[in-house]
């Protein structure tokens, strides 16, 4: 992840962000994974994705398609949050 990408987190970006940190994300299998918040679908899909690709999150183990699992922020996502704040 870039500076510039770390200074242009929206705050939907950091409250995504914030949320996975606090244990309540679920991604989807795939390399387009979706994210889930408290059991429903994200509302802004391409956020997810850009922090998934950036390195931001990522899933707490590997999944299928068809599958669900748990979301955690790698080291670069929690440094961006921090800086965030």
């Amino acid at each position: 992840m870039t500076a510039s990408m770390e200074a242009e987190l929206t705050f939907r970006a950091r409250a995504m962000l914030r949320a996975v940190a606090a244990g309540r994300g679920e991604l989807s299998g795939g390399s387009e994974p979706d994210l889930y918040v408290d059991g429903l679908s994200c509302s802004d899909q391409v956020a997810a994705h850009e922090l998934a690709h950036a390195g931001l999150l990522r899933p707490a183990q590997p999944a299928s398609l068809s599958e669900r699992v748990r979301a955690e922020l790698t080291e670069a996502g929690a440094a961006a949050l921090d800086t965030a704040r």
